[in-house]
């Protein structure tokens, strides 16, 4: 792909994301993730391969099913009471078809099927941009109408997404599959406190993003993309390697790391909400995909490749570590002890 044509899909994928955020008429929002969904299909389909075509088909047909019922549920709601304002969603069948559409957009269970099959067939980077900027605008229109919505309903999604992404993800051998999982097990957490407090699923997908950011940069610098081969990088990049295996484990959320942040306020916030089984559910269902973090952090950093006699020693790598890498895996690691300052802003 020339670079006169990333630049092109590039800053129509910035401008679709920015026509959504910033829309209050849901026409305009439509038109900006369609600009979206068609500027990312390019860059998935860009190797030419059987598999990435695949995946680009697949995207296509579920972000245009999911923009047809964003758009039915907006005309519903305004044949019923005349509004086109995204905040005005009053009518509860338009709720429920907008809730089905912004799932299928996210990637949220039960439409979850196709972000794994789409996330293996796409190169790294676009895996990325799926991941976390290509989640952004249905994020926002999620927090927008998140009064009207069902709040049970979003509650049962959330803990099927977190059992699902949990359950599916501890036989997968690609990492790309796996940190597709990883995203359907998050998203649960980020839908089961939207109802409750709209701010905190913000944080939540902001910090998601960041970590989620670190550890494709640092796949696809080091070029891994199954646990066969993620073996056997301790020996060239011992740094990187290290920095993943913290990455993982804020993923995971552990304390201390990052990731433990959002979930700490979330079950806070739901035990104030009284809706202390749902914590406790969603909780233990995140120790299913604790699982397979470990499992990738185990591959990263402690399995050396066997040393036999007639085995080469892999070279190390000797370019210096990307500042963009360490920057990021800082914040990822590093921002619970600031969480009062955090706590004040959302």
């Amino acid at each position: 792909m020339t670079p006169q044509a990333k630049l092109i899909f590039t800053s129509s994928l910035i401008l679709g994301t920015t026509i959504t955020i910033s829309s209050n008429h849901w026409i305009t929002a439509w038109a900006g993730l369609e600009i979206n969904t068609l500027a990312i299909l390019p860059l998935i389909a860009k190797s030419h391969h059987p598999r990435a075509i695949e995946a680009a088909t697949k995207y296509f047909l579920t972000q245009a099913t999911a923009s047809a019922l964003l758009l039915f549920s907006a005309m519903m709601n305004a044949w019923y009471t005349g509004q086109w304002d995204i905040t005005q969603l009053t009518h509860p069948t338009a709720c429920l078809i907008l809730t089905s559409a912004l799932a299928m957009k996210l990637g949220l269970a039960p439409f979850h099927f196709w972000f794994p099959e789409v996330l293996q067939g796409s190169p790294l980077t676009t895996a990325l941009l799926l991941s976390t900027l290509m989640k952004f605008p249905p994020m926002t229109l999620l927090f927008m109408t998140s009064p009207s919505l069902n709040p049970t309903l979003l509650t049962y999604m959330a803990i099927l997404s977190t059992a699902l992404g949990g359950w599916m993800g501890l036989n997968q051998t690609q990492i790309r599959k796996i940190l597709a999982f990883s995203s359907i097990s998050h998203l649960g957490w980020m839908a089961i406190i939207v109802s409750y407090h709209p701010k905190l699923t913000l944080l939540n997908f902001y910090l998601y993003s960041l970590i989620t950011a670190t550890v494709f940069l640092t796949l696809n610098t080091i070029k891994t993309s199954k646990l066969s081969t993620l073996m056997t990088t301790w020996t060239k990049t011992p740094a990187l390697s290290t920095m993943l295996l913290l990455t993982l484990l804020s993923l995971a959320g552990l304390p201390p790391f990052t990731g433990f942040l959002p979930k700490w306020f979330i079950i806070q916030e739901l035990t104030k909400q009284s809706m202390a089984p749902a914590a406790t559910m969603i909780s233990l269902l995140s120790l299913l995909s604790l699982f397979f973090y470990l499992r990738l952090a185990y591959c990263a950093t402690i399995t050396l490749p066997p040393h036999t006699t007639n085995h080469i020693k892999q070279w190390h790598i000797s370019k210096p570590t990307p500042s963009a890498i360490a920057i990021l895996t800082t914040t990822s690691t590093m921002l619970l002890p600031i969480s009062p300052l955090i706590l004040t802003t959302v």
